[in-house]
């Protein structure tokens, strides 16, 4: 089998070989390991590439195998993680100067739950620095292989471009305003922000704890699937883990959406949609009534506001209590723009983080009375297509707005909210761009969320796409 095929194999398809002995977890690892550095300088998703580790982790899942003791559908699958994400013994840097030399001296909880699956580890990814919206100006931004030019999102922008890319089967995020979920639409595959709670953030360098989410990246909605159903549970170490059961989130892939809810919003940030991202919206909604679903409109709480009143309070009060030591000594190593955001963050009052801790509440129960008319929610993905590196602004209608003000838009309510929210390709634009779909449901019920997802893809041909990278 050709190096690169092995590289854009789904992980439940590189499961079953694996399973079945007819590929070996060395050899799907080296096939990652000679592609990293052939494709990678030109989108720089990766910080550190573990090569060692992963074909240590890699022989031993064989050997397990071999051996008939196998462990499940992630044994022996490459992974890698986003670099906030501890990791021990590997530098964990969060793509800033600050914690360049970093080196964790425990894992965080997914990677514990991951390497218990026998998962290999790739290594480390790029991202925005401290998950901000800025990136690193220390380590690099990271490129769209869509188009260099472009960027994949953010924060998770190498957890993005490498699923994307073919460096790694999949990958780890974290979301606190859609930092999973953009870059799962600009980089044209799947992305998956869990409820709030329901995967450990233990080990995990926060942004906002209330508003903090850890999730898989990966080429398919199956592949999703079985990336939760390891990763999710309670965690005692996490203060805000959940312990609602789990599902058996395969099992409900059942393939029939015959008489399921879902709703559309009346009215979801028009002025920042972008025609054909509409044009492929109203598409999807069209296939999924085609294929048995019952759609009506649904009106939502008022989110005109809900990030500035709401999140930025939030984030800009938690995210100073973790780096008030850092920025009492060490404040030049920032990134003049995340040092900005963070001093800024410092005028926060405590009556507006009460506020807005009351607002989200507030906002939380208005959302959850949506549910009671429908199953789930769709929206578009992101509203926009990705833009220019260079981009200050996009023009939607002849009319000019912040970037900023249009990514987080699709995205940031449902951080808000805590509902589940799944971002999967749904089309692409003229210019070959990718465009996705947002499915959101109720707390908890990932299993429909990924149902809903996994029966759209299967009638669709986008996941299917590889972007046009040249080496």
């Amino acid at each position: 089998m050709v190096a690169d095929d092995l590289c854009f194999m789904s992980i439940a398809e590189l499961a079953d070989q694996i399973k079945k002995k007819a590929i070996s977890p060395v050899e799907v690892t080296q096939a990652y390991l000679a592609r990293i550095p052939e494709v990678d300088p030109i989108l720089n998703s990766y910080l550190t590439v573990t090569a060692e580790q992963a074909l240590l982790d890699a022989q031993q899942a064989e050997s397990e195998i071999q051996a008939n003791r196998y462990r499940g559908p992630l044994h022996g699958i490459p992974i890698a993680y986003k670099d906030n994400i501890a990791t021990k013994g590997i530098r964990t840097t969060c793509a800033s100067q600050v914690l360049s030399d970093y080196i964790p001296t425990a894992d965080a909880a997914v990677v514990e739950r991951l390497h218990s699956a026998g998962a290999v580890s790739l290594g480390k990814l790029n991202m925005n620095e401290f998950a901000t919206n800025v990136p690193s100006q220390y380590f690099g931004r990271v490129n769209n292989p869509w188009d260099v030019n472009r960027t994949p999102g953010g924060s998770s922008s190498g957890s993005g471009a490498a699923v994307a890319a073919g460096l790694c089967a999949g990958s780890l995020g974290t979301d606190t305003g859609g930092s999973i979920r953009i870059p799962a639409a600009f980089c044209g595959i799947v992305g998956l922000k869990p409820t709030h709670g329901r995967i450990s953030i233990f080990g995990i360098t926060p942004v906002a704890w209330a508003l903090d989410h850890v999730g898989p990246m990966t080429r398919t909605v199956r592949d999703a699937v079985l990336l939760l159903q390891v990763l999710a549970g309670f965690d005692a170490r996490d203060l805000i883990a959940s312990e609602m059961p789990i599902d058996d989130y395969t099992a409900r892939l059942t393939g029939d959406i015959k008489g399921l809810r879902i709703g559309v919003p009346t009215t979801f940030f028009p002025e920042y949609t972008n025609p054909e991202v509409q044009t492929a919206f109203t598409a999807a909604v069209q296939s999924l009534a085609n294929l048995g679903a019952s759609v009506e409109e649904v009106q939502l709480p008022d989110l005109t506001h809900a990030w500035a009143q709401l999140a930025q309070p939030i984030i800009n009060a938690e995210a100073n209590v973790w780096h008030e030591r850092h920025l009492q000594g060490r404040a030049q190593e920032y990134g003049s723009g995340v040092r900005k955001f963070l001093e800024e963050g410092q005028k926060t009052l405590a009556t507006d983080y009460v506020k807005a801790i009351q607002g989200r509440a507030r906002l939380r129960r208005q959302m959850q009375a949506v549910f009671s008319r429908c199953d789930v929610l769709l929206t578009p993905g992101q509203l926009i297509p990705p833009p220019l590196h260079t981009s200050r602004s996009v023009t939607v209608a002849n009319k000019e707005f912040s970037p900023m003000a249009a990514l987080i838009a699709a995205s940031s309510p449902f951080n808000l909210t805590g509902h589940p929210a799944l971002t999967i390709p749904c089309g692409c634009t003229a210019t070959g761009l990718p465009i996705a779909l947002q499915i959101v449901g109720r707390a908890f019920d990932e299993a429909t969320v990924l149902h809903v997802g996994h029966v759209y893809e299967s009638h669709t041909p986008w996941h299917k796409q590889r972007p046009p990278i040249e080496v």
